[in-house]
């Protein structure tokens, strides 16, 4: 590549760093074109799978104000720039390096923190988004009926006592 070329594409990659939730980095030595194509199409559309020389990803990332990737940066390295929800995109990536051996998931960054391959994995193990939110309407939802029972209790409690009461002084009288 020539110098304007390898310059446009650093303005690029820099831009999709600047622009990405999360970044993951792997190696993709050993996949085939068909095999990256399917990762590219089980990530979605709010990432990119890219491939470029480590050193334009090194230039672009601390442009982009991201440090820490340099160590992780070393062989055949693909970025996954993740728009949206990255704990999906990792459980992506961690289900298909389990079948597809030879995608190594070497790290990542995401929400101000560089994470290692270890990591990058657990993130994969954390419930996404949608998920949590579910959870949380869950909880309101169970929370909201034990108030509307308690509420509802006290003065069902109070008519069951009077009536007990009213039978008990009709049967004496």
């Amino acid at each position: 590549m020539k110098r304007p070329e390898k310059e446009a594409v650093v303005a690029e990659l820099t831009e999709q760093f600047r622009n990405a939730d999360a970044v993951y980095l792997t190696e993709y030595r050993g996949l085939t074109v068909p095999q990256i194509s399917e990762l590219r199409e089980k990530l979605g559309r709010d990432t990119s799978y890219t491939v470029a020389k480590n050193t334009l990803f090194r230039i672009a990332a601390s442009e982009a104000g991201i440090e820490g990737l340099d160590e992780m940066l070393k062989g055949p390295s693909a970025v996954v720039f993740v728009n949206g929800d990255f704990i999906e995109a990792a459980k992506v990536l961690r289900d298909f390096a389990k079948t597809n051996k030879a995608l190594i998931i070497k790290g990542g960054f995401a929400d101000g923190t560089v994470y290692d391959a270890e990591g990058a994995k657990q993130l994969a193990d954390l419930k996404s988004r949608p998920e949590l939110l579910a959870e949380l309407a869950g909880a309101l939802k169970g929370t909201m009926s034990k108030a509307a029972y308690l509420f509802n209790a006290l003065p069902t409690k109070a008519v069951r006592t009077i009536v007990a009461l009213r039978d008990k002084q009709e049967k004496a009288a």
